[in-house]
């Protein structure tokens, strides 16, 4: 039986917030729902992960407070998945995250330093941020 998160007790704020965030799947339905409402299927093909996986993540990110689930009562129904207030906090910690991301994915991969492989731009913050570090003499690669 799964222990119910509210009540455990952390020595670390990063370890709380890992628990809650943490895992492969639970950082890819929230970046999808960081800026819009989007129905059961809609997310399942966005997130490409099964039915069962899905709806388990969903109800313990529901759970925590971080999902809004919205049933209407139609036929067929329809159930509609967005970031609750509580969950928006977490966009700046999603964006960090991203931002570090990206900073160690092109580090790791050579190719992507030398361009040949193909990188999404990242955010202006993260341009700015990578911009501010390499003349504070901080060595962390940059896309072109």
């Amino acid at each position: 039986m799964k222990e119910d998160k509210v009540k455990k007790a952390y020595t670390c704020a990063i370890a709380a917030t890992v628990d809650m965030v943490g895992g492969k799947w639970k950082t890819n339905i929230l970046l999808h729902l960081k800026d819009r409402t989007m129905r059961f299927g809609e997310l399942q093909r966005a997130v490409a992960v099964s039915q069962k996986v899905l709806t388990q993540q969903l109800k313990e990110l529901e759970h925590d407070g971080i999902v809004y689930r919205q049933v209407y009562a139609e036929v067929p129904p329809r159930v509609e998945y967005s970031l609750s207030p509580y969950g928006q906090t977490l966009q700046p910690v999603l964006e960090a995250l991203y931002s570090w991301g990206l900073r160690h994915y092109m580090r790791a991969d050579p190719a992507c330093q030398a361009g040949s492989a193909a990188v999404a731009e990242p955010a202006p913050e993260v341009a700015a941020d990578n911009q501010a570090s390499a003349s504070a003499g901080v060595d962390h690669p940059t896309t072109n």
